[in-house]
This record gives C-alpha cells, structure tokens and sequence, in this order.
C-alpha cells in the first residue's frame, strides 16, 4: 500500500488547523482547544503533569486550570500528512522566562466535522538533556 505524503490541499489544511491552535493556546480559548480535539473517549493526551483518557479528562483539565498554558515561543514545527484525512504535527517550544525546551506531538485525523486531535504528548527537557 502506497500512501500520498503532503498533498497540498491537506498540508495546507493541517498547517492553517495547528496555527488555530496554537493562537488558543496561547489566549486560553478554552472551548476552541476542546473543539479542535476529537469528541470521544478513545482521545488522549500526555501532559507534562497528567495523563487524559478521553475527551471528558481533557475538558476537566482544560477547565480547572487557572490562566491557562503557560506562554511559549515555537522554535520549530514539522507537519507531515498521510494520504488526505491524517497528520502529525510535532514542535519544540520554550516557555517564556524559562530555560528548558519542551516538545508537543499531535495526531489529527480529519473527521466530518473537521481535523482533530486524536492524541497529544507535552514534555519538557531535563536541563542538559
């Protein structure tokens, strides 16, 4: 089986959806983050700090912390898509006043309501990793 890496209209799609993203990210757009994850149980993320099984531990999440992500500067971003209805997009960042780099890994898949997030991973660096 051969699969189609990078198609334009779907790179394109990814890209503009992961700068959606991050801008909720960073403005603690708490409903625009849930709405780019997929609705379902099968949903994770790995935090730096927790472990989320399903969209109901992501919301809980999103919902009890106070001021949202801390602010941070992308440094580098790869988006790679598979075919026309999945993508990775993986990124380095550094929180703002801070020292240690951290890494976010994200698998969308394009849904009938969109692309979503189906899993997510944040870590940070041990300094001098």
């Amino acid at each position: 089986m051969s699969v189609a890496i990078n198609l334009r209209d779907p790179l394109d799609e990814l890209t503009a959806v992961c700068d959606q993203y991050e801008t909720a990210l960073m403005e603690n757009d708490i409903d625009r983050l849930d709405a780019l994850f997929w609705n379902d149980s099968h949903t994770l993320r790995y935090g730096v700090g927790e472990n989320l099984y399903g969209i109901s531990e992501i919301r809980d999440f999103r919902k009890g912390r106070a001021g949202g992500s801390p602010q941070r500067d992308v440094i580098r971003r790869e988006i790679v898509t598979f075919g026309d209805d999945m993508g990775v997009c993986n990124l380095e960042f550094k929180r703002q006043g801070g020292s240690r780099i951290g890494r976010q890994s994200q698998t969308w898949m394009k849904t009938a309501d969109g692309w979503r997030i189906v899993s997510a991973h944040v870590s940070l660096m041990q300094d001098g990793s």
